[in-house]
């Protein structure tokens, strides 16, 4: 009977999963084939230059390091916020009363022992991978603001291309972080009923399209000024 009540957590919550994993698979094909239709390709374009132009002037070391520190502060602040969010989590599961008991008036799908265990461990799984992914974040953009002041020589193996790639890595690592924090938002609501998920993932997707991609008007310009 508990199998049956589980159907529509498994479908609901892995359809919407599933939609925000195509979502972002086809974003990726986007950025690697057609970067200048989506702001995270322009970031990439963008970040490149701008990596350029402060190694070639020396009186613009300090720009360079507080721009990078502001990078670090953010990414320290959602990695910290995700610890949080996990330490929360992880309280509730491990408290001494029934964490079944905000789950009474569930209307649709299971709130048994195990389906309610899955839902506190799937969140706090991704709340862990996006703690991960903001630390290594920080270790990239840290380096790359060590390696940016490093004055030019020709021994000097930190050439301009590698501390760009370096900081591309941190960039797109602090991406990650956030996406996998954003899912785990969106699957906070399953501890009310999977419904309220993939209502909520549906709406993340369409946010999130509205923010990655360029619009066609501006889409032209960018198409100009990259020519």
């Amino acid at each position: 009977m508990e199998w049956r009540k589980c159907y529509l957590d498994v479908i609901l919550v892995l359809l919407g999963l599933f939609f925000s994993m195509v979502y972002h698979a086809w974003l990726w094909h986007k950025v690697k084939n057609q970067p200048l239709s989506t702001t995270i390709g322009i970031d990439v374009t963008v970040r490149r230059f701008w990596v350029f132009a402060m190694i070639d002037n020396d009186k613009k070391n300090i720009v360079a390091v507080q721009t990078l520190r502001n990078a670090i502060t953010g990414s320290t602040q959602m990695a910290t916020i995700s610890i949080l969010l996990c330490s929360g989590l992880a309280a509730v599961i491990s408290s001494t009363y029934s964490i079944e008991k905000p789950l009474n008036d569930t209307i649709f799908g299971a709130h048994g022992e195990f389906m309610v265990a899955l839902k506190y461990v799937t969140i706090l799984l991704f709340f862990l991978f996006s703690f991960l992914f903001h630390s290594l974040s920080i270790i990239f953009v840290d380096q790359a603001n060590f390696l940016i002041n490093t004055p030019q020589d020709p021994k000097n193996v930190a050439t301009p291309d590698y501390v760009s790639k370096v900081l591309e890595k941190g960039s797109m690592l602090n991406t990650v972080g956030n996406r996998l924090f954003y899912t785990a938002l969106s699957l906070l609501p399953w501890i009310f009923g999977p419904v309220l998920v993939f209502l909520c993932s549906i709406t993340l997707v369409s946010l999130l399209y509205n923010l990655d991609f360029v619009p066609p008007t501006r889409k032209g310009k960018v198409n100009e000024i990259g020519n």
